[in-house]
């Protein structure tokens, strides 16, 4: 049994260490609302620019371009977002684990050397690196500080191999952030334009709340079943009747790279905004364990004290 010296001593550090836990989970709670702020804020152009681009897309036949159509794919490219740091719980290795994954899959077919890595995030940018991945540049900036303009560099460069047929795929890999204490790791199709993931994307989201509890996760999935019973009951067709101004080619070329960028940004945000609720769940389940921790480190100092004292009086009655 260790010494009465050594039990406090444990207590002291566990208490220094809630303490630091305790601090992250704040400042990851702080980060967390800004992040959705920054979603809530976007959401509704992203969304309806991209409904009303791939309505248009698959009700005009005339309105076909090469970054819709599909063709074999010889190489490939993977967006990968990951944070810049740790104490996240599975955040970091989950997505890397999803790109090795994709890395195999690709491997069979085409090649390990025909798989092009974007990494965002300086955990994937070096487990690539380490691997010896085809890495394409070094994006960490991005994963603390979502920026627009580096965003629309990304996408032009890859839409640009695209359409020179030097990429014949293009995936992003990130957690789609659902709520404070749901993020789903997501493998989407970038290019080719998916006219078809319009119809089942999830559209589902708690952008409010920074409390990752049951019941919380149990009012957003009630919420979710009677918006599907409500979309159900209002079924509205799309309008394909639509008027091209001032011609198609000039309409498209300005929709296809703005939905291009903006899918990366919303993307980008998911990633940052999920990393925070990572964080915050992974600090808040740290912070209970070492409370947990300091009841029974308490208990044992308090019965050791007991023991010695209960010694002391024996001896002293002998």
């Amino acid at each position: 049994m260790p010494s009465l010296k050594e039990i406090k001593g444990r207590i002291a550090s566990v208490k220094s260490t809630r303490k630091i836990t305790s601090a992250m989970k704040m400042v990851a709670s702080s980060k967390l609302h800004h992040a959705q702020v920054a979603i809530q804020n976007m959401l509704p152009y992203e969304e309806l620019l991209e409904h009303i681009l791939k309505s248009f897309l698959a009700a005009e036949a005339e309105a076909q371009t090469i970054f819709d159509q599909e063709r074999p794919v010889h190489r490939a490219a993977l967006v990968v977002m990951t944070s810049n740091s740790s104490l996240c719980g599975g955040f970091n290795a989950n997505t890397i684990k999803m790109m090795l994954h994709a890395v195999d899959e690709y491997s069979q077919t085409i090649g390990r050397d025909n798989v092009e890595i974007y990494p965002i995030g300086r955990k994937v940018y070096e487990k690539a690196k380490k691997l010896g991945l085809a890495v394409q540049g070094e994006f960490s900036a991005l994963a603390d500080k979502p920026n627009v303009q580096q965003c629309i560099d990304i996408a032009m460069e890859l839409g640009t191999k695209f359409a020179e047929g030097k990429i014949d795929k293009v995936e992003i890999i990130y957690h789609h952030f659902k709520s404070a204490g749901s993020q789903v790791l997501t493998r989407k199709t970038f290019l080719p334009i998916d006219i078809q993931s319009e119809l089942n994307a999830d559209k589902e989201r708690d952008l409010e709340s920074v409390i990752a509890t049951k019941e919380s996760q149990e009012y957003l999935k009630k919420r979710g079943e009677r918006e599907t019973e409500q979309k159900k009951d209002d079924v509205k067709p799309l309008n394909d009747n639509f008027i091209v101004e001032p011609d198609m080619g000039t309409v498209l070329s300005q929709l296809i790279p703005k939905l291009a960028h903006l899918s990366l940004y919303t993307a980008l945000l998911d990633s940052n905004a999920s990393e925070h609720a990572a964080r915050m769940v992974a600090m808040q389940t740290a912070t209970d364990n070492a409370d947990e921790l300091l009841r029974e480190l308490n208990l044992q100092y308090n019965k050791g004290r007991q023991q010695a004292i209960t010694n002391e009086l024996l001896d002293i009655v002998g």
